[in-house]
């Protein structure tokens, strides 16, 4: 698997969807010391997973995190998420997107840096 660019493009973004395949990714970034982050079919909705343990050099600064946190926010009170979705520090999981072209969107807004994120996940004005 080759590493992800900064910022990513959503279709770049790898599907890791079963047991076999969330392995694989999971061990890709583990091995290239990068952020984990992937999607996940999960029935007819889907998962975004990300996770920076997988990266030990790594930091998420405090921006970054209060950015992330904010847009899980909005995500959930705008229902798009579901409530227990997760934003860090270290690892986010945002449960029940609607489609994989919207988790791909998210996914690949939660990778890099912030201006993909706003616009994926618009601040409320």
């Amino acid at each position: 698997m080759e590493p992800l660019p900064t910022p990513c493009p959503a279709d770049r973004i790898p599907d890791a969807t079963g047991m076999d395949a969330f392995e694989a990714a999971c061990k890709a970034a583990k091995e290239q010391r990068v952020v984990f982050i992937a999607v996940e079919g999960q029935g007819l909705l889907w998962t975004v997973k990300a996770d920076a343990l997988t990266a030990p050099q790594h930091t998420i600064t405090p921006t970054v995190q209060d950015a992330v946190r904010e847009a899980v926010a909005r995500l959930i009170r705008a229902r798009e998420i579901r409530p227990d979705s997760s934003a860090g520090p270290v690892d986010f999981v945002l449960h029940d997107v609607d489609s994989e072209g919207r988790a791909r969107e998210l996914a690949a807004a939660l990778y890099g840096d912030l201006e993909p994120l706003s616009r994926a996940v618009p601040p409320t004005t």
